[in-house]
């Protein structure tokens, strides 16, 4: 919110000398911002491709999918800033540097990188003036450092077998199948971000916002049927998105919003008939959640679209 005031602008208690001179201060925030989205994006599926990988009914693997869900309120509180500032979120996630040799040394890897990004956020906190963004920072500081010891516990307590060996899963599907699979969490993951941008970007209509950002959490379940099922089959899954829609029309936003979950319904309606699918009662299980789901959601953004 910016406010005239005898030639000056003011924005959240910092003076500026002319508007172009706040127009490039917020910039460089932005950009900040979106280096700083990017690592925590690259966190998040590290530790969820990993964790699945494990397995989430292990003490391992239950571990780093839980230590993926809190790097993704760091994104989403730097993501809710950039939207605040009038700036596009950057869905390219950053490169994660780690050693996948062994469980021993992915671990290490995430030791290090969390403990990077200790002096990197404090270092932000010192060079910001607003106060919410100040402590947004200074707790991405220090949730990393709890990271970094909690994956150090986790390094202390292997047996040299675990750490010396990798997760490993039988192979039991065939490719055509994996791909399907696969493609399915490329879907999802898609309008996951897409909802994901939608709450930043609007989140001045609180009503909406929130109500596709929980859409959008249940989407990030949903994607976890068909990325453990990779998993189990000893194949990483990958994430990858497609398109995302930067359009800065809401009705636009929610009429493409239902048209990806009613076509998701669609397709997915289609798939559960697959014989191949027919074979595991544990993904024919998802599958029936995961359309009653899409039937809930879309219903529900029809009426938003319809009231907008």
């Amino acid at each position: 919110m910016v406010r005239i005031q005898a030639g000056r602008e003011e924005v959240k208690g910092k003076n500026y000398h002319s508007i172009k001179e706040l127009v490039m201060d917020k910039q460089e925030l932005i950009v900040k911002l979106n280096r700083d989205l990017a690592d925590e994006h690259a966190a998040i599926i590290r530790y969820l491709v990993h964790g699945y990988m494990e397995g989430e009914d292990t003490p391992l693997g239950s571990s780093l999918i839980s230590i993926s869900r809190e790097e993704m309120w760091h994104m989403h509180w730097l993501g809710m800033i950039i939207g605040e500032l009038g700036g596009e979120p950057n869905f390219t996630p950053a490169p994660y540097p780690h050693d996948p040799t062994s469980r021993a040394a992915m671990l290490k890897s995430y030791v290090e990188y969390e403990e990077k990004l200790i002096p990197h956020y404090n270092g932000e906190a010192d060079n910001i003036d607003n106060s919410h963004i100040k402590r947004v920072f200074q707790r991405e500081a220090w949730e990393s450092a709890i990271h970094a010891r909690k994956f150090q516990r986790k390094l202390d307590k292997l047996s040299p077998e675990e750490a010396a060996g990798l997760p490993e899963k039988e192979s039991e599907l065939p490719k055509e199948f994996l791909d399907i699979l696969q493609s399915e969490v490329t879907s999802k993951y898609t309008e996951m971000l897409q909802h994901i941008r939608t709450a930043w970007l609007f989140q001045k209509d609180k009503n909406i916002g929130w109500k596709i950002m929980d859409q959008a959490m249940e989407k990030m379940k949903q994607l976890a049927h068909f990325a453990e099922d990779i998993a189990e089959n000893g194949v990483a899954p990958k994430f990858k998105h497609g398109a995302i829609d930067k359009g800065h029309a809401i009705g636009i936003a929610l009429k493409k919003a239902l048209e990806d979950v009613q076509g998701a319904r669609d397709r997915h309606i289609i798939l559960k008939e697959d014989s191949e699918i027919k074979k595991h009662s544990g993904l024919v299980i998802n599958m029936d959640l995961t359309i009653k789901q899409e039937e809930y959601q879309g219903a529900e953004i029809e009426d938003w679209y319809k009231n907008k």
